[in-house]
């Protein structure tokens, strides 16, 4: 995912322990490189 995305490996892990908020073209650059909806992937307050 770190290829597809264009980010670094220590942002994958941030995001992943809850410790870091994407910005919205992250987000959706996830949301495709795993082929899922982003409302499926994070939890927007």
């Amino acid at each position: 995912m770190v290829r597809t995305t264009k980010c670094f490996s220590e942002t994958i892990m941030r995001l992943e322990s809850a410790k870091y908020n994407p910005s919205l073209k992250l987000a959706i650059d996830i949301s495709r490189a795993v082929e899922a909806p982003i409302e499926e992937i994070f939890i927007f307050d």
